[in-house]
């Protein structure tokens, strides 16, 4: 199992949202760079950098810090927030992101998402499938879908995606566990999925328990910048 670290951007600094709520902020450093480094030191080989301006504003904000953090270290970056169109999209790449999480686009914009699958190729996109209650949720968590999350892998599946994201929002940031039976719901219906898990992670023994699942990966923030979870733990896993 890859362990993925995550950071979150607010105005270019590493922040931490409880449950996707722009007014539950924590600043944790002003040097993602910094932080970023100090994964790779301990053998970490991804990390998921999310751009919450970008998501707030539809639009990549804080693109010059995936600049700096994918020349300055060999970390496999995957990066969201705020991609919306064809001009995201290449501004990521050229940026040095190695894969992009499309989340609300999947849901709004099917036929655009649908041709970055096409032109880059699906190992390059992952499906950001967030939910509450299994329903899919958009817009930075701001927005519940009419659609199920099960709907939506099974939509892009079919169209040759092999990676999927799937956070539940009631789940992140409380430090209250992973949703070990939804992950467990979606392997056995996707066997061939490559779900990275997202939310909830607190201690070790949440990790060893999506280990145990056989998910492809499994996403850590908050333990991690609260000292639940130190570095040694999460290198162990690698």
């Amino acid at each position: 199992m890859e362990i993925i670290p995550a950071i979150d951007l607010i105005g270019g600094k590493c922040v931490r949202l409880t449950q996707g709520d722009y007014n539950q902020k924590k600043e944790y450093s002003s040097d993602p760079l910094e932080v970023a480094k100090r994964f790779e030191g301990a053998g970490i080989r991804r990390l998921h950098l999310v751009d919450l301006d970008g998501a707030k504003q539809k639009k990549i904000i804080n693109h010059e810090v995936l600049r700096r953090i994918a020349t300055q270290t060999s970390l496999h970056v995957d990066f969201g927030g705020g991609i919306q169109s064809d001009e995201d999209i290449a501004l990521a790449f050229d940026c040095g992101a190695r894969q992009i999480t499309g989340g609300s686009i999947a849901v709004r914009n099917e036929a655009l998402l649908l041709s970055w699958i096409e032109r880059y190729g699906p190992e390059k996109i992952i499906l950001g499938a967030d939910c509450i209650n299994e329903m899919v949720a958009v817009s930075g968590w701001q927005e519940t879908s009419t659609l199920s999350v099960f709907d939506l892998i099974e939509k892009y599946l079919r169209a040759g995606i092999r990676y999927c994201i799937c956070t539940d929002v009631s789940k992140d940031g409380l430090l209250q566990g992973p949703s070990v039976a939804l992950y467990k719901k979606i392997l056995e219906r996707f066997p061939a999925l490559e779900l990275i898990a997202s939310g909830g992670v607190s201690q070790v023994n949440d990790l060893h328990a999506l280990q145990e699942l056989k998910v492809f990966g499994a996403i850590v923030g908050k333990a991690y910048y609260e000292d639940r979870i130190s570095l040694q733990e999460l290198a162990s896993f690698q």
